[in-house]
């Protein structure tokens, strides 16, 4: 008996560690730019934003490769470092970025959007989104659209729908089935965070909104929010939770 409970402890302790270590390869790392592999066909990169209210802020987007094409989910916080991103896609995966995507019309989401444009990379976001960066006077995604769209990398499909109003007017996820990974973008919290920006929140539909996402993509294994480390759909969770309370 002893045996067996000592045999299943290392399997579990195994899996856990092959799960952290999946979460947690850091593939590249400079004082601008972080990128770190979650899935076979999945990446993470992160960049900084200085903001007036939070300071220093850690940016999460995603990238996904497959078959020598890339898409990338959020562009990093700045020109500097999307050109870096966009040469480590190019020189390091021999890829090419088929399109870049903005999931919400702020900053972080589109802030590094002119390198991409002087790369010839088409962007995409909800009209939403086109219509309220313009109103911003940031730079502005090319191409829209409404409710739903997919886009391919390889022949991996990316989803990307609006559910509703949450963080934004217009913020909307990204799923890749292939992976079972959602891209929450700043609708999602990481475990333990706060409310964050607020200023053109709708809280009293947010954690509806969460809801409707984890209904819709039941298969779901990885989340990756907009600020903070990645989990699992618990991360859909605590945000539904967090604003359900708020939102009352």
């Amino acid at each position: 008996m002893k045996r067996f409970f000592t045999h299943t402890f290392f399997l579990l302790l195994l899996s856990v560690t092959l799960a952290y270590s999946q979460h947690n390869d850091l593939i590249y790392n400079s004082e601008t730019l972080q990128i770190q592999q979650i899935s076979p066909n999945t990446f993470v990169h992160v960049s900084y934003l200085n903001t007036d209210d939070f300071g220093k802020v850690a940016c999460n987007g995603m990238i996904v490769i497959n078959e020598g094409e890339a898409l990338v989910f959020d562009t990093p916080a700045n020109d500097e470092a999307s050109l870096e991103l966009i040469n480590w896609i190019e020189k390091d995966h021999k890829a090419k970025v088929k399109g870049v995507v903005a999931t919400h019309f702020h900053w972080d989401c589109l802030g590094g959007l002119n390198e991409f444009h002087a790369k010839g990379i088409p962007s995409y976001a909800s009209s939403k989104t086109i219509d309220l960066a313009k109103a911003a006077g940031y730079p502005l995604p090319e191409i829209g659209f409404k409710k739903k769209m997919s886009l391919k990398a390889g022949d991996l499909k990316v989803t990307n729908q609006f559910f509703g109003e949450g963080h934004t007017k217009d913020n909307f996820v990204a799923y890749v089935p292939s992976d079972k990974v959602i891209f929450g973008g700043c609708m999602i919290k990481a475990l333990g965070a706060g409310n964050g920006n607020l200023e053109d929140a709708n809280v009293a539909e947010w954690s509806t909104t969460v809801r409707k996402v984890k209904s819709a993509f039941p298969k779901a294994e990885l989340v990756i929010p907009g600020h903070g480390e990645i989990g699992g759909t618990e991360l859909l969770d605590y945000t539904a939770e967090m604003f359900e309370k708020q939102g009352k």
